[in-house]
């Protein structure tokens, strides 16, 4: 009769230890799939800013580019050429 109890009790502590390792297993595989998921936004991200990044190497050399860039960053402009500011907002 013991050796009965001590069997059933043993595979009931088999079948918990069982479902304790498979739950936190699948706990473990939701979290790889939602950095699985964010990995894959964040390739597509990197992917559209190399394309872009791709397009304006294209055109660096450019005389639009040039001239845009002189305007933006080096705040050349033409001679005689006059720029009006909006200081209002």
């Amino acid at each position: 009769m013991k050796k009965k109890l001590y069997k059933n009790l043993l595979i009931l502590l088999i079948l918990m230890y069982g479902i304790f390792t498979l739950a936190n297993q699948q706990k473990v595989l939701n979290q790889y799939s939602n950095n699985s998921k964010e990995l894959a936004s964040q390739i597509k991200k990197q992917q559209t800013t190399n394309e872009e990044l791709i397009a304006e190497k294209e055109n660096v050399n450019s005389k639009e580019f040039i001239e845009k860039m002189a305007r933006e960053k080096l705040e050349m402009y033409y001679p005689n050429e006059k720029i009006y500011l909006d200081k209002g907002l």
